[in-house]
């Protein structure tokens, strides 16, 4: 079993990611992924310039390493792989991408979206969208949260 986490501040390309990750997904049933894009709309409606992730790049690493870790022990999958941006997104480009092997599809499907559902909430960035009025600092909701808590 293997977990992959990357931490990047350019841009990324999903599909070499998938094609990457698939390639080296030996002796599995069923390679799940799920990539996030920035909106070009906030929550409310409004037009959104740029997303900002800030990060301290050791502490966030480490907090999706454990993250993926814990994918590993909990559920039965051979490998996973997680890909986050940090820095100024702009709208359409890619913010994390998320990949799980596994024998058979359920747990493929399961890991992936814990993984996301941990990522949203647990791994440690402060996010900013920046539009026409200024920057607005942004959090989970509590429908993230919840969520998350599916897993508790």
């Amino acid at each position: 079993m293997s977990a992959q986490v990357d931490l990047v501040h350019r841009a990324f390309d999903p599909a070499e990611l998938l094609e990457a990750f698939h390639r080296g997904a030996d002796d599995v049933g069923a390679v799940v992924s799920f990539t996030g894009f920035a909106r070009g709309k906030a929550r409310e409606g409004a037009p959104v310039a740029a997303l900002v992730l800030e990060s301290y790049r050791g502490v966030t690493l480490r907090s999706m390493e454990a993250i993926a870790a814990e994918a590993l022990d909990r559920f039965d999958i051979a490998s996973c792989r997680v890909v986050h941006r940090d820095g100024t997104i702009l709208p359409g480009e890619a913010i994390v991408f998320v990949a799980t092997a596994a024998r058979h599809r359920r747990a493929a499907f399961e890991a992936a979206d814990y993984l996301m559902d941990r990522l949203k909430t647990e791994a440690v960035f402060w996010k900013r969208e920046e539009g026409p009025g200024g920057g607005r600092w942004i959090e989970p909701t509590d429908a993230d949260r919840a969520d998350a808590g599916r897993w508790a």
